[in-house]
């Protein structure tokens, strides 16, 4: 038996956008279409294996028709018990991407292969009816599947306690709140025995620890040899879960490869696409983490500065940087206090957050400047953002978890011999102990 799960072979998808279908008001005009379209050639459907694709019309390949490809010529395989991640902008394809191999679509161009009985989450309660009850939606998604009754009364127990819904199983799911809905849905969906499993952004909704539950249950699939395709884009996830990576980039596959190498190359070009490639990121407008209602300060600007006070987006490990930031008082205040932090964009950690003294005096409506000297320089080479956080007389005014992104890279003038293999790299900081001369003997 092959050892892969999923093959994919040149596919594309097309869509039309920029204007509404044409109506047929006579019996002339839809006949007139119906024979431009025959004329045209139509679709060629081709049977391959156990997949479908289609070849494109003349009208999909014409420039100036109002199409658009979601993805092109994406090709890749997936084995039997990996977990991949998928990673990209928003309206890169992912979602298109998991559509096309749930067969929720169908491709333009290409084939899929899929060996194995596949369950799909890709919004909250897909596959659902909202007329049915949670029992009863556990049965029908089990069936769907193709498993016995049988099968899906072994696993009900455990369903319902896993997304705690037992006093509420037997009510309509049109009922639920998106909460209830995402978890009986992720539930059934990992425990129904799927060998391939894809999960679309599944921990953009939920608390804290049902994103921790989901995580650890998606381990557990993984663990039993089932292939897990995962879309998000919440890096420690990507980081922590998978172990392959695949990242799409406006329809097209851009990189493939572990996990760590893609999510580098993806933060990398993040960072180098936007306005924060020089160091510089304007805030005003910036969606906050956090709903502030009557706030009398928010930040405007934050920048990072080395020593000298050149604006800088790449610092070298060990020597000194600024995070400078600009804010803003719309009524006056008597009492200002400032946190300012580092967020590894890899893993999602918070690196530090350093509160500030609390500023007493007569602060007048206008604009300010606060800055923060980052000395010493114990961060690790890789890829980082600010953190902010301010507060009024004790309130908090504004908050943003991130702002200008940041690279610290090695000393190109240390010898690459003295620099310790990756064996030695861990966390996130590198801090130099003063480590006795010699190891004491005790006897």
């Amino acid at each position: 038996m092959s050892d892969i799960a999923i093959r994919v072979e040149n596919l594309g998808k097309q869509y039309k956008i920029g204007r509404l279908q044409k109506r047929h008001d006579t019996l002339r005009d839809q006949i007139s279409d119906v024979g431009r379209r025959i004329l045209e050639g139509g679709k060629r459907k081709v049977e391959s294996g156990n997949s479908e694709f289609c070849t494109p019309n003349s009208e999909i390949l014409n420039p100036n028709s109002d199409m658009i490809w979601a993805l092109r010529d994406v090709s890749f395989e997936v084995k039997r018990g990996e977990v991949v991640g998928i990673i990209g902008r928003n309206g890169a394809g992912k979602s298109t991407l998991l559509k096309i191999l749930s067969r929720i679509t169908e491709p333009t161009t290409g084939a899929v292969d899929l060996y194995g009985r596949v369950a799909s989450l890709l919004e909250v309660g897909t596959g659902f009816h909202p007329e049915l009850t949670g029992r009863e939606n556990i049965f029908l998604n089990g069936a769907i599947l193709g498993m016995r009754k049988t099968e899906i009364e072994k696993k009900f127990d455990e369903i319902v306690a896993f997304a705690e819904v037992e006093k509420f199983i037997d009510t309509p799911v049109k009922r639920y709140s998106s909460g209830m809905y995402v978890r009986l849905a992720f539930a059934v969906a990992a425990h129904l025995e799927p060998e391939i499993l894809l999960v679309d952004e599944v921990l953009a909704v939920g608390d804290a620890a049902f994103q921790k539950k989901c995580l650890g249950k998606m381990g557990d699939v993984a663990r039993e040899g089932r292939t897990v395709l995962f879309v998000s884009h919440n890096m420690a996830a990507i980081t922590g879960l998978t172990s392959h990576c695949i990242y799409v980039r406006s329809g097209i596959l851009a990189e493939i490869g572990t996990t760590s190498n893609v999510v580098d190359i993806y933060l990398s070009e993040t960072i180098h696409e936007s306005q924060q490639r020089e160091g510089f990121c304007d805030l005003r407008g910036v969606k906050r983490g956090t709903n502030i209602v009557n706030s009398i300060a928010q930040f405007e600007w934050v920048r990072t500065l080395d020593k000298a006070g050149n604006q800088k987006a790449r610092f070298i490990k060990r020597r000194p940087f600024v995070i400078e930031v600009g804010y803003c008082l719309s009524s006056p205040t008597r009492e200002l206090q400032f946190g300012f932090g580092v967020k590894h964009d890899r893993s999602g950690a918070e690196v530090f957050i350093s509160p500030s003294p609390v500023y007493e005096g007569e602060f007048n409506p206008g604009q300010y400047i606060v800055n923060l000297p980052v000395e010493p320089n114990y961060l690790h080479p890789g890829l980082y953002s600010v953190v902010l956080k301010m507060f009024c007389g004790g309130r908090r005014q504004d908050t943003i978890g991130d702002t200008a992104s940041f690279e610290v890279i090695e000393d190109p003038a240390v010898n690459k011999d003295e620099i310790f293999t990756d064996r030695w790299v861990q966390g996130l900081v590198d801090i130099e102990f003063k480590w006795p001369s010699q190891p004491a003997r005790f006897d």
